[in-house]
């Protein structure tokens, strides 16, 4: 147990043997009894702040309500989206509202410039596929990643599909953004039937895992083609993020997460 938790055990021990005062009732003043227990009075008073990544219950409700509107209207940005949440009497501004959609992975698609920024860590790879025609199975995979809400709070959910038979391979499920849950994913897609793809393709905007170091040396180590959309270009990959991805995704939020309760 490591000293920090047990002062604050030992403080929420003494918060508790403080008896407040009560009209009409005997007591000793809150200074005195403060200063019996050896317990300053700003830590009486004071109410523990939500933990780094956590969110308050209203912005979770918002990141719902932004998760089920960008599952309709994935061409949505942030004006559209506040304007949509302003409608339903929620008092949000665009800063909030970005800063939401950003933490859940969730960007408008529409042809507009700088659509794909690349992480300054990770190597930039060339688009394969412009006009390559997708004629079997396993000649090209991709992932996407989308935001799952959960009863108290929410997680993220890869998968990596087969762009012809739109097959999911695999899927993991974590709570943040880190390569680890993507590369397992990765490797699970790839034991199944021990085959591979000519060719894996991604985005490189720098919040996906999947772009990360340790998931192109995966593909490299089994001598995949990395293809990644070009920057700039949001139609480059509009039809695997639109017709697969976005379909996958519309169809397990709206028939299974959000009727059940995780």
């Amino acid at each position: 147990m490591t000293l920090l938790l047990l002062t604050q055990i030992v403080v929420e021990g003494k918060r508790g043997l403080i008896d407040r005062v009560e009209e009409g009732y005997p007591y000793i003043s809150i200074r005195r009894q403060c200063q019996l227990l050896g317990l300053h009075r700003s830590n009486l008073y004071y109410e523990p702040t939500l933990e780094e990544g956590q969110e308050t219950e209203e912005n979770l409700t918002l990141m719902r309500l932004l998760d089920e509107q960008y599952t309709q209207t994935p061409f949505y940005g942030v004006r559209r989206m506040t304007a949509w949440l302003r409608r339903e009497s929620y008092v949000v501004n665009p800063k909030r509202v970005s800063r939401l959609l950003r933490k859940m992975g969730l960007w408008a698609i529409y042809p507009g410039p700088s659509t794909s920024k690349a992480s300054p860590e990770h190597k930039i790879y060339p688009y394969l596929l412009r006009n390559v025609p997708i004629r079997g199975v396993n000649q090209v995979w991709s992932t996407d990643i989308t935001y799952l809400r959960m009863n108290r709070g929410f997680c993220y959910l890869v998968a990596v599909i087969d762009w012809f038979s739109r097959y999911v391979l695999s899927w993991e499920v974590a709570t943040s953004l880190e390569a680890s849950f993507c590369v397992e994913a990765l490797d699970r897609a790839l034991a199944v039937g021990s085959s591979k793809p000519q060719v894996f393709n991604s985005d490189q905007g720098g919040w996906r895992a999947c772009t990360s170091l340790d998931f192109t040396a995966r593909l490299l180590a089994e001598e995949i083609k990395i293809s990644m959309d070009g920057r700039g270009r949001a139609l480059d990959n509009i039809f695997v993020e639109m017709e697969r991805s976005a379909v996958l995704w519309r169809s397990v939020k709206q028939e299974e997460v959000y009727r059940g309760v995780y």
